[in-house]
């Protein structure tokens, strides 16, 4: 284990169902896909078919939504209540906090303004909205792997600095190629299932008040 007194750090935090409590991306599915193709294309993801990019692409495409519209939902939504107690900690202890997402700039960075958080570091994919329909690009794929739609691993390694200490949290499988690059890894749903069946080390968690007392427990 890094040496937790002289090591400096750097957290890389999943958005959907880790900094929020449910998964905006699969909830905006459910409300406004204009037919049930996301279903498909989600199935097609799970059993491997597909990359994620190739599933996002098509979902975001099947949405129809108006900017106004779709302001009025990001509104409604709340995040984990303890996070914003986890980011003064990591201010306190100068540790870098770095959002890494499959979400959408606009959708994201929306949710992050409306509870009131602003000037953290994000990646992640981007959207043009016209009209009614949304427009999804991903900047941060990896050509030489081509099937996820944010590189999560590439940002992860190259965001954290020689001699830092990698911390990742996150829950789902999007996550789960960065984890094993980190060196501490908070884990719930389905990256702690596939971390577990690959044997690779991680501490579970339900929410970031989790997190939080286990980092501040870990400084003690």
């Amino acid at each position: 284990m890094p040496d937790k007194k002289t090591k400096k750090q750097v957290m890389f935090l999943d958005f959907d169902n880790t900094i929020t409590n449910f998964d905006i991306l699969d909830d905006m599915l459910e409300r406004f896909s204009a037919n049930d193709e996301w279903i498909k294309l989600e199935d097609k993801w799970k059993n491997g078919e597909i990359g994620s990019r190739q599933c996002l692409d098509g979902q975001m495409r099947g949405i129809k939504i108006t900017r106004n519209r779709l302001n009025k939902y990001l509104k409604t939504i709340k995040l984990d209540p303890n996070f914003k107690k986890l980011l003064k900690f990591c201010d306190a202890n100068d540790i870098k906090k770095i959002i890494l997402s499959d979400n959408f700039g606009y959708i994201l960075k929306g949710i992050l303004k409306n509870n009131g958080i602003d000037g953290l570091d994000v990646y992640c994919n981007s959207l043009k909205i016209t009209k009614d329909s949304l427009e999804p690009s991903f900047p941060y794929t990896d050509m030489k792997c081509g099937s996820c739609a944010h590189c999560k691993t590439k940002n992860l390694l190259a965001n954290t600095p020689s001699g830092y200490e990698s911390i990742y949290i996150g829950d789902g499988l999007s996550d789960v190629c960065p984890s094993k690059e980190a060196d501490l890894v908070f884990a719930k749903s389905a990256l702690m299932k596939n971390l577990k069946a690959d044997k690779v080390p991680y501490v579970s968690f339900d929410d970031l008040g989790d997190v939080y007392e286990y980092l501040k427990r870990r400084k003690a």
